[in-house]
Protein backbone atom coordinates (compact mmCIF):
# COMPACT_ATOMS: atom_id res chain seq x y z
CA UNK A 1 0.00 0.00 0.00
CA UNK A 2 1.22 3.93 -0.60
CA UNK A 3 0.49 6.87 1.70
CA UNK A 4 1.75 9.91 1.68
CA UNK A 5 0.83 13.47 3.57
CA UNK A 6 -0.12 16.57 1.20
CA UNK A 7 -1.81 19.74 1.44
CA UNK A 8 -5.39 20.66 -0.72
CA UNK A 9 -6.48 24.23 -0.10
CA UNK A 10 -3.23 24.48 2.32
CA UNK A 11 -5.17 21.43 4.40
CA UNK A 12 -3.48 18.45 5.77
CA UNK A 13 -4.45 15.42 3.61
CA UNK A 14 -3.30 12.08 4.17
CA UNK A 15 -3.96 9.87 1.17
CA UNK A 16 -3.65 5.78 1.64
CA UNK A 17 -3.96 3.85 -1.59
CA UNK A 18 -4.55 0.00 -2.06
CA UNK A 19 -2.11 -2.56 -3.65
CA UNK A 20 -1.88 -2.77 -7.67
CA UNK A 21 -2.80 -0.39 -10.46
CA UNK A 22 -5.60 1.41 -9.84
CA UNK A 23 -7.50 3.29 -10.55
CA UNK A 24 -9.85 3.23 -7.55
CA UNK A 25 -13.22 4.42 -5.52
CA UNK A 26 -11.95 7.08 -2.82
CA UNK A 27 -13.47 7.30 0.55
CA UNK A 28 -13.13 10.97 1.66
CA UNK A 29 -13.29 12.16 5.52
CA UNK A 30 -12.98 15.08 6.91
CA UNK A 31 -12.35 15.63 10.68
CA UNK A 32 -11.80 18.59 13.31
CA UNK A 33 -10.56 15.46 15.25
CA UNK A 34 -7.07 14.76 14.48
CA UNK A 35 -6.42 12.76 11.06
CA UNK A 36 -3.86 11.01 12.49
CA UNK A 37 -6.38 9.13 14.93
CA UNK A 38 -8.04 7.63 11.33
CA UNK A 39 -4.62 5.89 10.20
CA UNK A 40 -6.63 2.04 11.28
CA UNK A 41 -9.79 2.99 9.37
CA UNK A 42 -7.77 4.27 6.38
CA UNK A 43 -6.07 0.78 6.20
CA UNK A 44 -9.10 -0.97 6.56
CA UNK A 45 -10.89 0.63 3.96
CA UNK A 46 -7.61 0.32 1.25
CA UNK A 47 -7.72 -3.60 2.59
CA UNK A 48 -11.27 -3.56 0.94
CA UNK A 49 -10.02 -2.07 -2.38
CA UNK A 50 -10.62 1.95 -1.93
CA UNK A 51 -8.32 4.82 -1.91
CA UNK A 52 -8.97 6.77 1.44
CA UNK A 53 -8.47 9.76 1.92
CA UNK A 54 -8.65 12.25 5.46
CA UNK A 55 -8.45 15.64 5.72
CA UNK A 56 -8.08 18.02 9.16
CA UNK A 57 -10.88 20.80 8.87
CA UNK A 58 -9.31 24.27 8.53
CA UNK A 59 -7.82 25.49 11.79
CA UNK A 60 -7.62 22.40 13.53
CA UNK A 61 -4.75 20.45 13.95
CA UNK A 62 -2.25 20.45 11.03
CA UNK A 63 -4.94 22.41 9.25
CA UNK A 64 -3.71 26.35 8.95
CA UNK A 65 -6.74 29.20 9.29
CA UNK A 66 -9.47 29.87 11.68
CA UNK A 67 -12.36 27.34 12.54
CA UNK A 68 -16.28 28.27 12.83
CA UNK A 69 -18.00 25.09 13.48
CA UNK A 70 -20.65 24.19 11.32
CA UNK A 71 -19.19 27.33 8.73
CA UNK A 72 -17.42 26.56 5.22
CA UNK A 73 -17.43 22.76 5.29
CA UNK A 74 -18.98 22.43 2.22
CA UNK A 75 -16.80 25.05 0.05
CA UNK A 76 -13.11 22.93 1.89
CA UNK A 77 -14.32 19.67 1.22
CA UNK A 78 -15.33 20.32 -2.67
CA UNK A 79 -11.88 21.70 -3.13
CA UNK A 80 -10.42 18.29 -1.95
CA UNK A 81 -13.45 16.09 -3.64
CA UNK A 82 -12.26 17.74 -7.17
CA UNK A 83 -8.95 17.14 -6.14
CA UNK A 84 -9.34 13.44 -5.55
CA UNK A 85 -11.50 12.90 -8.73
CA UNK A 86 -8.20 14.66 -10.43
CA UNK A 87 -6.02 11.97 -9.26
CA UNK A 88 -4.53 9.68 -11.57
CA UNK A 89 -5.38 7.22 -8.96
CA UNK A 90 -9.13 7.80 -8.94
CA UNK A 91 -11.65 6.31 -11.10
CA UNK A 92 -14.06 9.07 -10.31
CA UNK A 93 -16.07 7.68 -7.73
CA UNK A 94 -16.78 8.61 -4.58
CA UNK A 95 -17.98 8.13 -0.96
CA UNK A 96 -18.22 10.76 1.62
CA UNK A 97 -18.18 9.41 4.86
CA UNK A 98 -18.08 10.42 8.67
CA UNK A 99 -19.28 10.22 11.85
CA UNK A 100 -20.69 13.10 14.61
CA UNK A 101 -19.08 16.29 13.19
CA UNK A 102 -17.65 14.29 10.08
CA UNK A 103 -20.74 13.18 8.89
CA UNK A 104 -21.54 17.01 9.10
CA UNK A 105 -19.33 17.10 6.88
CA UNK A 106 -19.71 14.80 4.43
CA UNK A 107 -23.75 15.59 4.54
CA UNK A 108 -22.50 19.32 3.52
CA UNK A 109 -20.39 18.14 0.74
CA UNK A 110 -23.18 16.09 -0.59
CA UNK A 111 -26.14 18.89 -0.07
CA UNK A 112 -24.29 21.95 -0.64
CA UNK A 113 -20.86 21.38 -2.93
CA UNK A 114 -21.16 22.11 -6.79
CA UNK A 115 -23.06 19.40 -8.79
CA UNK A 116 -19.27 18.03 -10.17
CA UNK A 117 -17.94 18.08 -6.50
CA UNK A 118 -20.94 16.04 -4.63
CA UNK A 119 -19.97 12.73 -4.13
CA UNK A 120 -21.67 9.29 -5.20
CA UNK A 121 -22.78 8.15 -1.79
CA UNK A 122 -23.08 9.22 1.89
CA UNK A 123 -22.05 6.98 5.27
CA UNK A 124 -23.35 9.60 8.19
CA UNK A 125 -22.67 8.33 11.37
CA UNK A 126 -24.71 10.13 14.59
CA UNK A 127 -25.00 13.07 12.62
CA UNK A 128 -24.06 16.04 14.31
CA UNK A 129 -26.45 18.13 11.58
CA UNK A 130 -25.48 21.64 12.89
CA UNK A 131 -24.61 24.35 15.25
CA UNK A 132 -28.86 24.85 16.60
CA UNK A 133 -29.67 20.74 15.72
CA UNK A 134 -26.98 19.70 18.64
CA UNK A 135 -27.51 22.63 20.97
CA UNK A 136 -31.23 22.14 21.61
CA UNK A 137 -33.92 19.95 21.44
CA UNK A 138 -36.81 20.03 18.56
CA UNK A 139 -38.75 22.07 21.38
CA UNK A 140 -36.26 24.41 21.42
CA UNK A 141 -34.87 23.69 25.33
CA UNK A 142 -30.61 24.02 25.74
CA UNK A 143 -28.72 20.88 25.79
CA UNK A 144 -26.47 22.50 28.52
CA UNK A 145 -24.29 19.80 29.46
CA UNK A 146 -23.40 18.06 26.17
CA UNK A 147 -22.88 21.50 24.70
CA UNK A 148 -20.53 22.71 27.54
CA UNK A 149 -18.95 19.43 27.64
CA UNK A 150 -18.02 19.65 23.44
CA UNK A 151 -17.14 23.55 23.41
CA UNK A 152 -14.93 22.95 26.44
CA UNK A 153 -13.17 20.80 24.82
CA UNK A 154 -12.80 21.71 20.98
CA UNK A 155 -13.86 25.44 20.70
CA UNK A 156 -12.05 28.02 19.58
CA UNK A 157 -8.42 26.11 19.53
CA UNK A 158 -6.84 24.32 16.97
CA UNK A 159 -6.47 20.87 19.27
CA UNK A 160 -8.44 18.77 21.58
CA UNK A 161 -8.78 18.29 25.43
CA UNK A 162 -11.69 16.08 26.03
CA UNK A 163 -11.34 16.20 29.68
CA UNK A 164 -11.64 19.54 29.91
CA UNK A 165 -15.14 20.19 30.91
CA UNK A 166 -14.66 17.10 33.50
CA UNK A 167 -11.71 18.46 35.24
CA UNK A 168 -13.25 21.86 35.74
CA UNK A 169 -16.51 20.17 37.59
CA UNK A 170 -13.94 18.45 39.47
CA UNK A 171 -12.63 21.71 40.74
CA UNK A 172 -15.85 23.07 41.03
CA UNK A 173 -19.24 20.48 41.13
CA UNK A 174 -21.18 23.58 40.53
CA UNK A 175 -19.85 24.98 37.76
CA UNK A 176 -22.90 24.98 35.31
CA UNK A 177 -25.28 26.30 38.05
CA UNK A 178 -23.65 29.41 38.15
CA UNK A 179 -25.54 32.67 36.48
CA UNK A 180 -25.31 33.82 33.34
CA UNK A 181 -24.57 30.62 31.53
CA UNK A 182 -23.12 32.73 28.63
CA UNK A 183 -20.30 33.69 31.33
CA UNK A 184 -19.16 29.61 31.41
CA UNK A 185 -15.91 30.31 29.10
CA UNK A 186 -14.84 33.15 32.39
CA UNK A 187 -15.49 30.20 34.54
CA UNK A 188 -13.51 27.78 32.84
CA UNK A 189 -10.88 30.54 32.62
CA UNK A 190 -10.12 30.18 28.60
CA UNK A 191 -11.86 32.13 25.74
CA UNK A 192 -14.39 31.13 23.76
CA UNK A 193 -15.99 33.81 21.55
CA UNK A 194 -18.04 31.34 19.83
CA UNK A 195 -19.82 30.27 22.85
CA UNK A 196 -22.22 33.30 22.45
CA UNK A 197 -23.47 31.81 18.71
CA UNK A 198 -24.30 28.65 19.68
CA UNK A 199 -27.11 29.89 21.62
CA UNK A 200 -27.72 33.02 19.21
CA UNK A 201 -28.49 30.24 16.44
CA UNK A 202 -32.04 28.51 16.57
CA UNK A 203 -32.68 27.46 12.41
CA UNK A 204 -32.88 23.68 12.79
CA UNK A 205 -33.33 21.40 9.95
CA UNK A 206 -31.35 22.45 7.72
CA UNK A 207 -29.47 19.97 6.16
CA UNK A 208 -32.23 17.37 6.67
CA UNK A 209 -34.80 19.55 4.64
CA UNK A 210 -31.72 19.93 1.77
CA UNK A 211 -31.57 16.02 2.30
CA UNK A 212 -35.07 15.99 1.12
CA UNK A 213 -33.75 16.84 -2.32
CA UNK A 214 -30.77 14.57 -2.55
CA UNK A 215 -29.56 12.62 -5.67
CA UNK A 216 -27.42 9.72 -4.05
CA UNK A 217 -27.36 6.81 -1.98
CA UNK A 218 -27.57 7.18 1.77
CA UNK A 219 -26.64 5.14 4.70
CA UNK A 220 -27.57 6.36 8.38
CA UNK A 221 -25.98 5.03 11.10
CA UNK A 222 -27.33 5.95 15.09
CA UNK A 223 -27.35 4.78 18.30
CA UNK A 224 -30.70 4.52 20.30
CA UNK A 225 -29.01 5.87 23.11
CA UNK A 226 -27.20 8.88 21.08
CA UNK A 227 -28.66 11.96 22.04
CA UNK A 228 -28.71 12.63 18.12
CA UNK A 229 -30.89 9.70 17.59
CA UNK A 230 -34.13 11.28 16.56
CA UNK A 231 -32.21 13.57 13.63
CA UNK A 232 -30.63 10.00 12.06
CA UNK A 233 -33.86 8.39 11.99
CA UNK A 234 -35.27 11.71 10.31
CA UNK A 235 -32.41 12.05 8.03
CA UNK A 236 -32.98 8.27 6.54
CA UNK A 237 -36.60 9.09 6.37
CA UNK A 238 -36.61 12.49 4.67
CA UNK A 239 -33.59 11.22 2.47
CA UNK A 240 -34.55 11.96 -0.84
CA UNK A 241 -31.74 9.54 -2.69
CA UNK A 242 -32.26 6.54 -5.45
CA UNK A 243 -32.39 4.31 -1.69
CA UNK A 244 -31.77 4.87 2.09
CA UNK A 245 -30.83 2.97 4.83
CA UNK A 246 -30.97 3.28 8.27
CA UNK A 247 -28.77 0.75 10.92
CA UNK A 248 -30.09 1.66 14.54
CA UNK A 249 -28.17 -0.61 17.66
CA UNK A 250 -28.20 0.03 21.13
CA UNK A 251 -25.33 2.27 21.25
CA UNK A 252 -23.87 5.38 22.24
CA UNK A 253 -22.51 8.47 20.30
CA UNK A 254 -19.47 6.12 19.99
CA UNK A 255 -21.61 3.06 18.50
CA UNK A 256 -20.52 -0.38 19.39
CA UNK A 257 -17.87 0.92 21.22
CA UNK A 258 -20.41 2.13 23.00
CA UNK A 259 -22.88 -0.33 24.23
CA UNK A 260 -25.98 0.51 26.29
CA UNK A 261 -27.02 -1.74 28.82
CA UNK A 262 -29.48 -3.40 26.97
CA UNK A 263 -27.38 -4.28 23.72
CA UNK A 264 -27.08 -7.84 23.05
CA UNK A 265 -24.40 -9.98 21.54
CA UNK A 266 -25.77 -9.97 18.56
CA UNK A 267 -25.53 -5.99 18.12
CA UNK A 268 -21.75 -6.53 18.04
CA UNK A 269 -21.21 -5.48 14.14
CA UNK A 270 -18.30 -5.47 12.51
CA UNK A 271 -19.13 -1.81 11.30
CA UNK A 272 -16.50 -1.49 9.05
CA UNK A 273 -16.69 -4.66 6.76
CA UNK A 274 -20.42 -3.14 6.48
CA UNK A 275 -19.97 0.09 6.07
CA UNK A 276 -17.55 -1.10 2.63
CA UNK A 277 -20.13 -3.82 1.37
CA UNK A 278 -22.59 -0.89 1.40
CA UNK A 279 -20.29 1.43 -0.32
CA UNK A 280 -19.15 -1.35 -2.73
CA UNK A 281 -23.29 -1.67 -3.63
CA UNK A 282 -23.67 1.51 -3.60
CA UNK A 283 -21.09 2.43 -6.37
CA UNK A 284 -22.05 -0.23 -8.48
CA UNK A 285 -25.75 0.69 -8.78
CA UNK A 286 -26.46 -2.39 -7.08
CA UNK A 287 -28.59 -1.08 -3.50
CA UNK A 288 -32.72 -1.81 -3.96
CA UNK A 289 -34.95 1.70 -4.43
CA UNK A 290 -36.25 2.80 -1.60
CA UNK A 291 -36.17 2.91 2.46
CA UNK A 292 -35.02 0.09 4.33
CA UNK A 293 -32.31 -1.08 7.03
CA UNK A 294 -32.12 -2.91 10.29
CA UNK A 295 -33.21 -1.67 13.85
CA UNK A 296 -31.70 -3.55 17.21
CA UNK A 297 -34.35 -4.47 19.44
CA UNK A 298 -32.80 -4.11 22.78
CA UNK A 299 -32.70 -6.44 25.60
CA UNK A 300 -33.09 -9.19 22.93
CA UNK A 301 -30.24 -10.39 20.28
CA UNK A 302 -33.09 -9.56 17.32
CA UNK A 303 -32.67 -7.56 14.40
CA UNK A 304 -36.18 -6.19 12.88
CA UNK A 305 -36.27 -4.34 9.42
CA UNK A 306 -36.54 -0.77 9.95
CA UNK A 307 -40.42 -0.44 8.46
CA UNK A 308 -42.10 -3.14 11.09
CA UNK A 309 -45.26 -2.63 11.58
CA UNK A 310 -46.02 -1.21 15.33
CA UNK A 311 -49.40 -0.56 17.29
CA UNK A 312 -50.66 1.71 19.93
CA UNK A 313 -50.52 0.48 23.61
CA UNK A 314 -51.54 2.86 26.77
CA UNK A 315 -50.39 1.13 30.04
CA UNK A 316 -52.99 1.92 32.89
CA UNK A 317 -51.20 4.67 34.90
CA UNK A 318 -51.27 4.77 38.78
CA UNK A 319 -50.44 8.05 40.76
CA UNK A 320 -47.97 8.06 43.26
CA UNK A 321 -47.07 11.64 44.51
CA UNK A 322 -46.61 14.83 43.26
CA UNK A 323 -50.02 15.85 41.24
CA UNK A 324 -49.53 19.52 43.04
CA UNK A 325 -45.40 19.75 42.77
CA UNK A 326 -42.79 22.96 43.45
CA UNK A 327 -40.61 22.89 39.77
CA UNK A 328 -37.53 24.97 41.85
CA UNK A 329 -34.47 25.80 39.56
CA UNK A 330 -32.41 25.77 42.60
CA UNK A 331 -32.94 22.52 43.46
CA UNK A 332 -33.71 21.13 39.86
CA UNK A 333 -34.51 17.49 39.14
CA UNK A 334 -31.15 16.40 37.97
CA UNK A 335 -30.47 13.92 34.51
CA UNK A 336 -27.97 12.33 36.48
CA UNK A 337 -29.92 10.24 39.20
CA UNK A 338 -32.69 8.55 38.88
CA UNK A 339 -33.62 8.20 43.12
CA UNK A 340 -36.81 9.74 43.99
CA UNK A 341 -36.99 11.61 47.37
CA UNK A 342 -39.87 10.27 49.15
CA UNK A 343 -40.32 12.73 51.40
CA UNK A 344 -40.77 16.59 51.77
CA UNK A 345 -42.46 19.07 48.76
CA UNK A 346 -42.56 17.11 45.91
CA UNK A 347 -40.02 18.22 43.20
CA UNK A 348 -41.76 15.97 40.49
CA UNK A 349 -45.10 13.91 39.53
CA UNK A 350 -44.39 10.04 39.91
CA UNK A 351 -46.66 7.50 38.20
CA UNK A 352 -46.40 3.65 38.01
CA UNK A 353 -47.85 1.02 35.78
CA UNK A 354 -48.76 -2.28 37.21
CA UNK A 355 -46.00 -4.84 36.46
CA UNK A 356 -45.91 -6.55 33.06
CA UNK A 357 -47.90 -9.72 32.76
CA UNK A 358 -45.23 -11.04 29.74
CA UNK A 359 -42.63 -9.63 28.07
CA UNK A 360 -43.44 -6.82 26.10
CA UNK A 361 -41.17 -5.60 22.37
CA UNK A 362 -41.78 -1.44 22.56
CA UNK A 363 -40.56 -0.58 18.68
CA UNK A 364 -41.80 3.38 17.58
CA UNK A 365 -42.90 6.64 18.37
CA UNK A 366 -43.62 7.16 22.79
CA UNK A 367 -45.36 10.23 23.66
CA UNK A 368 -47.39 11.36 27.16
CA UNK A 369 -50.12 13.47 26.92
CA UNK A 370 -50.85 15.74 30.06
CA UNK A 371 -53.35 17.88 31.25
CA UNK A 372 -51.27 20.58 33.73
CA UNK A 373 -50.41 24.44 34.82
CA UNK A 374 -47.94 26.47 36.11
CA UNK A 375 -47.66 29.90 38.26
CA UNK A 376 -45.02 31.15 36.20
CA UNK A 377 -45.38 32.41 32.58
CA UNK A 378 -42.69 30.24 30.93
CA UNK A 379 -42.45 26.51 32.09
CA UNK A 380 -40.21 23.59 30.69
CA UNK A 381 -42.18 19.90 31.36
CA UNK A 382 -39.50 17.09 31.32
CA UNK A 383 -40.93 13.46 31.01
CA UNK A 384 -38.53 10.77 32.23
CA UNK A 385 -39.57 6.80 31.33
CA UNK A 386 -37.65 4.40 33.06
CA UNK A 387 -37.65 0.57 33.70
CA UNK A 388 -37.93 -0.95 36.54
CA UNK A 389 -37.54 -4.75 37.27
CA UNK A 390 -38.76 -6.79 39.77
CA UNK A 391 -35.66 -6.63 41.98
CA UNK A 392 -35.65 -2.55 41.84
CA UNK A 393 -32.66 -2.09 39.06
CA UNK A 394 -34.11 1.42 37.12
CA UNK A 395 -32.97 1.99 34.17
CA UNK A 396 -33.55 5.01 32.24
CA UNK A 397 -35.91 4.16 28.74
CA UNK A 398 -36.33 7.75 27.30
CA UNK A 399 -36.71 11.67 28.03
CA UNK A 400 -38.52 14.42 26.44
CA UNK A 401 -38.83 18.06 27.37
CA UNK A 402 -41.14 20.67 25.76
CA UNK A 403 -41.86 24.55 26.96
CA UNK A 404 -44.90 26.27 27.39
CA UNK A 405 -45.45 29.34 27.81
CA UNK A 406 -49.49 30.05 28.96
CA UNK A 407 -50.90 32.31 31.10
CA UNK A 408 -50.16 31.83 35.06
CA UNK A 409 -52.28 29.28 36.21
CA UNK A 410 -54.17 28.24 32.85
CA UNK A 411 -54.48 25.05 31.97
CA UNK A 412 -53.06 23.47 29.43
CA UNK A 413 -53.78 19.97 27.39
CA UNK A 414 -50.29 19.28 25.64
CA UNK A 415 -47.70 16.17 24.53
CA UNK A 416 -44.34 15.65 25.36
CA UNK A 417 -42.52 13.37 22.79
CA UNK A 418 -39.89 10.96 24.37
CA UNK A 419 -38.43 9.72 20.86
CA UNK A 420 -38.19 6.52 19.42
CA UNK A 421 -38.08 3.58 21.21
CA UNK A 422 -36.86 -0.26 20.56
CA UNK A 423 -36.50 -2.41 23.96
CA UNK A 424 -38.20 -5.76 24.91
CA UNK A 425 -38.79 -5.31 28.10
CA UNK A 426 -39.24 -8.23 30.82
CA UNK A 427 -42.28 -9.84 32.52
CA UNK A 428 -42.63 -8.20 36.30
CA UNK A 429 -40.98 -4.96 34.89
CA UNK A 430 -42.81 -1.84 35.62
CA UNK A 431 -42.89 1.85 33.92
CA UNK A 432 -42.30 4.72 36.18
CA UNK A 433 -43.33 8.07 34.49
CA UNK A 434 -41.55 10.67 36.22
CA UNK A 435 -43.10 14.63 35.19
CA UNK A 436 -41.08 17.33 36.31
CA UNK A 437 -39.97 21.47 35.41
CA UNK A 438 -35.85 20.45 35.12
CA UNK A 439 -33.48 18.01 34.03
CA UNK A 440 -30.13 19.13 34.88
CA UNK A 441 -27.47 19.12 34.49
CA UNK A 442 -28.35 17.37 30.53
CA UNK A 443 -30.76 21.01 29.92
CA UNK A 444 -30.19 24.29 30.98
CA UNK A 445 -32.86 25.65 33.63
CA UNK A 446 -36.11 27.45 33.36
CA UNK A 447 -35.64 30.19 35.22
CA UNK A 448 -39.91 30.68 34.82
CA UNK A 449 -39.52 34.85 34.64
CA UNK A 450 -40.02 34.40 30.99
CA UNK A 451 -36.02 35.40 30.40
CA UNK A 452 -33.80 33.27 28.18
CA UNK A 453 -32.04 30.67 30.43
CA UNK A 454 -28.99 31.43 28.75
CA UNK A 455 -28.99 34.74 29.50
CA UNK A 456 -30.90 34.57 32.89
CA UNK A 457 -29.66 35.74 36.50
CA UNK A 458 -32.76 35.55 38.45
CA UNK A 459 -34.06 32.29 38.69
CA UNK A 460 -37.97 31.80 40.95
CA UNK A 461 -40.27 28.75 41.49
CA UNK A 462 -43.23 27.49 39.90
CA UNK A 463 -46.02 25.42 41.15
CA UNK A 464 -47.48 22.69 38.76
CA UNK A 465 -50.34 21.29 39.23
CA UNK A 466 -51.14 18.01 37.48
CA UNK A 467 -54.53 15.82 36.58
CA UNK A 468 -53.44 12.35 36.96
CA UNK A 469 -56.59 10.35 35.70
CA UNK A 470 -55.92 12.86 32.63
CA UNK A 471 -52.48 11.59 31.91
CA UNK A 472 -51.80 9.15 29.34
CA UNK A 473 -48.44 7.22 28.15
CA UNK A 474 -48.66 6.22 24.51
CA UNK A 475 -46.19 3.71 23.04
CA UNK A 476 -45.85 1.86 19.99
CA UNK A 477 -45.43 -2.85 20.13
CA UNK A 478 -44.52 -4.93 17.58
CA UNK A 479 -47.81 -5.78 16.23
CA UNK A 480 -46.95 -9.59 15.14
CA UNK A 481 -44.06 -11.42 16.39
CA UNK A 482 -40.96 -9.79 15.12
CA UNK A 483 -39.74 -11.19 11.74
CA UNK A 484 -36.28 -11.04 12.01
CA UNK A 485 -33.53 -10.06 9.91
CA UNK A 486 -29.60 -9.46 9.69
CA UNK A 487 -28.08 -6.31 9.22
CA UNK A 488 -25.23 -7.75 6.98
CA UNK A 489 -27.55 -8.65 4.37
CA UNK A 490 -30.34 -5.90 4.76
CA UNK A 491 -27.94 -2.92 4.71
CA UNK A 492 -26.07 -3.87 0.98
CA UNK A 493 -29.71 -5.03 -0.34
Amino acid sequence: MTSYTTAVGGLATDVRLPDGAGPFPAVLLRTPYDRRRHRAELRGWTRRGFAAVVQDVRGRYASPGEWRPYDGEAADGAQLARWIRGRSWSDGRLVAYGASYAAHCALALALEAPEDARPDAVIAAVPALGTADTAREPSGVERLLTRAGWWAAHGDRPDSRDSALAKALAADPELLGHLPLLDLPRRLGRDLPSWPDVWARRERGRLTALGARAAVPLLAVGGHHDHFAEDTVELWRRWGGPSARLLMGPWGHGLTAAPGPDAHRAHRLNLGELYARWAHTALTGGLAAGRTGALALGGSPLWVPAHTPGEPYAPRLRPLRGAHFTADPEQPVRSDQLTIPTTGVPDRCVLVTPPLPRPLDLLGPAETRLSASADTPSADWAARLVAVTPDGHAERLAIGIVRRREPPGRTAEFGVPLGRLARRLHAGTRLRLEIAGHHFPAHARNPHTGEDPVTATRLTASTRRLDPARTALRLTTLRTRPAPTDPAEEIPR
